[in-house]
């Protein structure tokens, strides 16, 4: 979505609003989905297999901010999270944004939509970038998972500069996404087409519409790499 070579997002009057109801309805049914998690465990409620934890060295986040894991059943998920290994009483279909931001509070990585349509959730599972709105914890419990916070390494100094010296954000909400993605790409090809960054930056929608300046991010920090 960068750059000239895209064609613009074009709406009728209709399909503006069906796209607004949709938005309308994909709200409430996340709203509904985050109230369901919130709601306290008791014995009627079913996570799969459950286990107690043996000791208090798995993160509780009554203590630590979160909000969906207060009781003491909860199934045990370790996590690498930015190097670090975390045990976490929490319900392995979680998905990992919840797991980062309410559990963790690594609130870099943010919620735009929950369907994988905004890239606004972008870490990087083993180097690749991914969606953590749709991932669930379970599936990357042996991974080594890295977000904005702890992002690093020549590639992601250059990138980050390379945003800075360029003024890339303008509200900045989904440039930690836009960020994750340029890296991934930029350590997999150090000098990307314009193909390649479309390819790479396609899922990654920005509503400000800077897709210019990201795009001249992605070339120029592909030339100090």
């Amino acid at each position: 979505m960068c750059g000239a070579t895209f064609s613009p997002l074009q709406f009728s009057h209709a399909g503006l609003s069906g796209a607004r109801r949709k938005g309308e309805e994909s709200h409430n049914q996340g709203e509904e989905s985050h109230n369901q998690r919130e709601r306290p465990h008791n014995a009627n409620t079913k996570l799969g297999s459950l286990v107690e934890p043996e000791s208090n060295s798995l993160v509780e986040p009554e203590s630590k901010g979160g909000q969906f894991v207060s009781q003491k059943w909860r199934a045990g998920m370790r996590l690498t999270v930015n190097g670090e290994a975390r045990d976490l009483n929490i319900d392995p279909n979680m998905p990992l944004l919840w797991a980062l931001r309410d559990v963790l509070g690594l609130t870099g990585t943010k919620y735009g939509c929950g369907m994988a349509q905004c890239g606004a959730c972008t870490v990087h599972v083993d180097g690749q970038a991914m969606f953590s709105c749709i991932t669930p914890v379970s599936a990357v419990a042996d991974a080594r998972i890295t977000t904005i916070e702890g992002l690093e390494g020549r590639v992601a100094k250059t990138v980050q500069d390379a945003w800075a010296r360029l003024d890339v954000p303008q509200c900045g909400y989904c440039q930690s996404g836009q960020v994750m993605a340029a890296v991934a790409l930029l350590t997999r090809t150090k000098a990307p087409s314009d193909a390649d960054i479309n390819a790479a930056m396609n899922g990654n929608l920005c509503r400000c519409a800077t897709y210019q300046r990201i795009r001249a991010g992605v070339l120029d920090a592909a030339k100090m790499l």
